[in-house]
């Protein structure tokens, strides 16, 4: 909801200039109460996450050598439906806990500790949000998350440790549905290709007209029906790109651009703010684990977004190498994962992808 005593007469959303101290002015100003944020994967690859869509570089990209059906296979609920192996090995190494939230995440809680953030609307499903410390009900993952999971059949929910030990085993394990009944295939509540994205996404549109600032970071803006975000909010609430290239149409005369990357141009904000030491500290509470105050171990520092898109991609290679080899040999062959996998028709589950839910070239 909008703050109360709040008019747009009383308190006009006036930009003094378009630079970052002009920014950081209104940001204090009596007119911007409600900030909106919306963020792709360009806010977490300095953490070492790798986005999907770059050309080249992206895991799209990488996956296309692999002997999947198309890429983007690895996230479409009918191929999961048949062969889920390929997404838990991919859920291994993107899994929470193995990446620290970036400064840009903990500019976020920044806004909310001074009472700033209204919502932040996420495509990223890595939690990294929520790691930094922004409560949950400030964010709405338009594209789902690793938060939770459930069965993909009875949709029953499922327990989030035993997941993550089936995730994270050596051998890979893919959980079933405990219901005696079902036992369908249990999967993240990450919005695969086919899927709707969840009722909060569209829930929550409605709040934008209530917005004073909204602040776009990281994301390509070519994935609808989250990139249609930025035409919701008022005609004259200031909207600002934060980004390494210039996307959707910035243009009007609140508009504005901060070309680079996410992180550098979010602690140039803060100093502006006078929030600099502030930002400083949040991030480095992010060092340790939010659930039990463990030691987040730090990313090897030679180690690049590219270097782990290439680990993902030939530990994927491996495990369906492997998986091949085991059909081969007959169903005597031990495995647990291949054991598992639910082989459907080709026919099943397709569907033409309107909605992706990993959205991330910057």
């Amino acid at each position: 909801m909008a703050k109360p005593g709040y008019t747009t007469d009383a308190h006009p959303r006036i930009l003094e200039g378009n630079d970052l101290k002009a920014l950081a002015k209104y940001m204090k100003s009596d007119s911007c109460r409600n900030v909106f944020l919306m963020l792709g994967a360009g806010v977490s690859t300095s953490a070492g996450i790798p986005d999907f869509r770059s050309p080249g570089t992206g895991l799209y990209a990488n996956l296309a050598r692999l002997k999947l059906p198309f890429p983007e296979a690895v996230f479409e609920i009918g191929f999961f439906k048949k062969n889920p192996i390929p997404f838990y090995t991919l859920a291994k190494e993107l899994y929470p806990g193995r990446f620290r939230p970036t400064p840009t995440h903990s500019f976020i809680t920044l806004l909310h500790s001074h009472s700033l953030l209204h919502t932040c609307f996420t495509q990223n499903i890595d939690t990294l949000e929520r790691r930094a410390g922004v409560p949950a009900q400030k964010i709405v993952e338009a594209h789902g998350s690793f938060a939770t999971q459930r069965c993909i059949e009875c949709k029953t929910p499922f327990d989030a440790e035993k997941i993550k030990k089936a995730v994270l085993s050596d051998e890979i394990e893919i959980p079933r549905c405990e219901q005696k009944r079902c036992r369908g295939l249990v999967k993240p509540d990450i919005v695969f290709f086919g899927e709707g994205l969840p009722d909060q996404f569209h829930q929550s549109i409605r709040n934008l007209r209530d917005a004073d600032l909204l602040i776009v970071l990281g994301t390509s803006l070519t994935v609808h029906p989250f990139a249609s975000l930025v035409d919701r909010v008022p005609k004259d609430c200031p909207r600002v790109l934060i980004n390494l290239d210039e996307v959707g149409h910035f243009n009007k005369p609140n508009d504005m651009l901060f070309l680079g990357k996410c992180d550098d141009v979010v602690r140039e904000l803060c100093k502006e703010l006078g929030w600099e030491e502030e930002l400083g500290a949040a991030w480095e509470k992010t060092k340790y684990s939010l659930e039990a105050g463990e030691e987040e171990p730090e990313p090897e520092p030679e180690e690049t977004v590219e270097d782990e898109v290439e680990k993902i991609t030939k530990d994927l290679e491996q495990t369906l190498n492997v998986s091949d080899k085991k059909d081969e040999e007959g169903p005597s062959a031990k495995s647990k994962a291949s054991d598992l996998v639910e082989l459907g028709s080709d026919e099943e589950g397709k569907t033409s992808p309107a909605e992706s839910p990993t959205e991330g070239k910057l």
